[in-house]
This record gives C-alpha cells, sequence and structure tokens, in this order.
C-alpha cells in the first residue's frame, strides 16, 4: 500500500521503516528520550529494526498511519519522528514527537506536528487528537499549546507506572 509522504518547506515525513533502524536506535536512547519517554530497551540496530516491525509497522498497515520520520529536505538528514499512535487500552490516538539533540529548539518539531495535524484531521478522518507528557518536560507542554492542545486531565496509561498529562485537540466543525 502506498502511504502519504508529508512535506512541507523544510521536512519531509515518510513513514518510519526498517532502513530507518540506526537512526530510530540513536533517537531511542538520546537523553530527552529516555527521560521523558522512557527506556525501550532497544540497545542494537537489529533490536531496533525489530521495535519497528512490531511496534510501528502493524498500525500503519492497519490504520495508515503510525510514526514517521522526519527528514530535512536540504542535506536529507534523519533528525526526529513525527507521528499519530493508537496505544492499547487508550481511547482515540494521541500526537508524539522527538527529535535528536542537534536539531531539537529549531522549529522542525511545531513544523512537523503542524502537518501532521492537517492531515489527520483532513485526510485520516480523525476529529481529536490527544497529547501525552509527563509533568517534567515542560518543553513539550509549551509547544503543545503553541499548537493549539488544551490540557484535560492527568492520567495513567497501560504498562506505564508514570502519571501523564493529557492534552487534546478537537477538530474546528465548519
Amino acid at each position: 500500500m502506498n502511504y502519504p509522504i508529508l512535506e512541507t518547506e523544510r521536512l519531509i515525513l515518510k513513514p518510519t521503516q526498517p532502513e530507518d533502524a540506526s537512526f530510530l536506535l540513536a533517537l531511542l536512547n538520546s537523553p530527552k528520550w529516555l527521560e521523558h519517554i522512557g527506556n525501550r530497551n532497544v540497545t542494537t540496530e537489529a533490536e531496533a529494526e525489530q521495535y519497528i516491525q512490531v511496534r510501528m509497522l502493524p498500525q500503519l498497515e492497519r490504520l495508515g498511519y503510525s510514526n514517521n520520520t522526519v527528514t530535512l529536505k536540504e542535506t536529507g538528514a534523519k533528525m526526529g519522528v513525527c507521528g499519530i499512535y493508537h496505544r492499547e487500552g487508550v481511547e482515540g490516538v494521541d500526537i508524539g514527537f522527538a527529535f535528536l539533540p542537534d536539531f531539537e529548539k529549531k522549529g522542525y518539531a511545531y513544523e512537523s506536528a503542524t502537518i501532521l495535524i492537517h492531515t489527520a484531521f483532513t485526510q485520516y478522518g480523525i476529529t481529536q487528537l490527544n497529547a501525552m507528557t509527563t509533568h517534567t518536560n515542560i518543553e513539550s507542554q509549551k509547544l503543545l499549546e503553541k499548537l493549539g492542545f488544551q490540557y484535560v486531565e492527568n492520567i495513567f496509561i497501560p504498562n506505564d507506572e508514570e502519571e501523564l498529562r493529557r492534552y487534546e485537540l478537537k477538530k474546528e466543525m465548519q
């Protein structure tokens, strides 16, 4: 099946594939990922490829959207991820993003999330997006608010002991 590749002025977002394993390995083990998202216990490129095969591709095949690798158009550098996720035991879908340290604070997360939100509401038939972040991830909270998300409640997601802040953004009905 052909899945959409999204483009902005500076970025390309394409569904994460097994060939993105070395990049994903670096991202999953970056300091902010470990601090704010959690250790996925992925320590080799083979484990990263398996993570993509088991955790990302089935949702992509089932729903038509999942995790996207964000690439800088100018250089082709893989710099982050931005995706829409359906989590077992959690109602609705949520948007998430993370970038390697060298690509933070340059507007890439905002730019990639903006195009993905637009696509979710106009092409995927989604009418509400959630976003979840740790209490300590102030940068993500500020970005979510800049994107138009509003804080709703504190929640626990299945198989996670940490309380998270849940935000939501609803499609504006014309």
